[in-house]
């Protein structure tokens, strides 16, 4: 048996009933092969993937709390720290129902990859909790996670892990758990980010993922004879990645047709209202189905649907898992040009190969949605300067980073002779300064 599926063989029978996590280890490790069996003799002596699999530790931890009624709630809070070899562990927190062990490990093996490649130094990690924010008033939010983070305070810190914001803690959540860490622990610090303006954090940092897939997008475009300018856009998603996604796609000069939430979707012939989207969604905290108020001559569908929409580019931006092989279908027959992913995995390993094999230009999300972590990473250095660069300054990085990131992926994709392989170039380009930094470090 070979050494790859030696170790993908043994994570499964490790990791039951885990299977994002599975999915996502099996994406990495098959399009690594080519550098693994170039190495197969050193890095079997070194258990090298073995430690790469494996998370440095993870935390599991109760988290009880007050709701408006005096009743006392209890919910599940998590911390997987993955792999700190290129610097102090970095990844955001979940805030969503669905939220477990196999799921946080999953996004967390992801963001060693995704870390790597933006080319600052910052390790792999996440978390989050099993509890959702909607719906509930923000007193019982603060409550939360103020007890949230009386737990996470133990293990995270400047130097050592450094959460985020993900699906479900917003701007918010951040400042109710930043207080809190700080409270408790004496210290101020640049220990999450994701901040507000008033207490350290960095402009364009709300905007960033979703620029970021859009300066990606575009330079793959461009490298491969194309432009955004004039293209129709679907994206799924309507949280902050999508809407400043959109929001970007359509100053290039693209008209984005679609977004979606949980219980359904919208398709707007004539472009979609950005300042709508925002107050619906960021001001309001409401249903999709209040867009039609603000744009009559739109259309809203219950459940799913985006990836039916005749367009040029699509942008998955809500979830893991969201594009299945009927949607890659879908997407071929009606002529989509490329997808570039804005979420964790949001699209199936099927229907990614599908969308491969028929032509369709593939930008893996721990590339494509990068910039939301470089971008953090930014935030760092300016905690740890004690500056705030101007939003221009920030957004120039950011791009430079974008573009970077996709020219060493098509790079490392033609080296192992993959040329287009945009999935496998992420993976190989990510791993390799790893696997050198683990290396250089011994036995660890």
């Amino acid at each position: 048996m070979s050494y790859v599926d030696q170790v993908y063989e043994n994570v499964v029978k490790k990791n039951p009933a885990e299977p994002e996590f599975h999915q996502a280890v099996k994406e990495v490790l098959d399009s690594l092969r080519p550098v693994i069996e170039a190495n197969e003799e050193k890095y079997r002596r070194e258990a090298l993937l073995e430690r790469l699999v494996e998370p440095d530790r993870q935390f599991k931890f109760r988290v009880p709390w007050v709701d408006d009624q005096g009743q006392v709630q209890v919910n599940t809070g998590y911390r997987v720290q993955f792999n700190n070899s290129i610097g102090p562990y970095k990844g955001g927190l979940r805030l969503h129902p669905s939220v477990n062990l196999g799921i946080i490990k999953f996004l967390g093996f992801e963001q060693i990859f995704k870390n790597s490649l933006t080319g600052l130094p910052i390790g792999g990690g996440k978390g989050g909790s099993d509890f959702d924010p909607k719906g509930k008033s923000d007193r019982e939010v603060m409550a939360f996670c103020q007890s949230f983070m009386t737990e996470l305070c133990k293990y995270i810190g400047a130097d050592t892990d450094v959460p985020a914001g993900d699906i479900g803690t917003g701007a918010r959540e951040i400042g109710y758990m930043f207080g809190q860490y700080k409270k408790i622990k004496s210290v101020y610090e640049g220990v999450l980010t994701g901040k507000g303006l008033s207490y350290g954090g960095s402009l364009a940092r709300t905007e960033a993922t979703g620029y970021g897939l859009l300066y990606l997008t575009q330079e793959m475009l461009k490298c491969n004879g194309h432009d955004m300018a004039g293209k129709t856009v679907a994206i799924s998603g309507s949280g902050n990645v999508a809407i400043y996604a959109a929001q970007k796609a359509q100053q290039m000069g693209a008209k984005v047709v679609t977004c979606s939430d949980s219980n359904g979707w919208v398709y707007d012939s004539e472009g979609i209202d950005i300042d709508a989207l925002k107050e619906i969604k960021e001001v309001k905290r409401a249903r999709l189905t209040e867009y039609k108020n603000y744009r009559p001559n739109s259309e809203y569908h219950e459940g799913r649907g985006v990836w039916t929409v005749k367009c040029d580019i699509a942008l998955p931006c809500a979830t893991q898992n969201e594009l299945f092989i009927e949607d890659a279908k879908a997407l071929v027959a009606n002529g989509c040009l490329a997808v570039a992913e804005g979420a964790n995995m949001p699209t199936t390993m099927d229907a990614t190969e599908y969308l491969q094999k028929n032509g369709v230009l593939f930008a893996p999300g721990k590339a494509a949605n990068a910039g939301g972590v470089a971008t953090s990473a930014l935030e760092m250095s300016q905690n740890s300067e004690r500056l705030s660069w101007t939003f221009e300054e920030v957004d120039s990085k950011l791009k430079g980073i974008m573009v970077n990131i996709f020219h060493n992926l098509d790079d490392a994709a033609k080296r192992y002779g993959k040329e287009g392989d945009y999935v496998a170039g992420a993976n190989i380009a990510g791993f390799e300064k790893v696997a050198e930094a683990m290396l250089a470090q011994g036995v660890c």
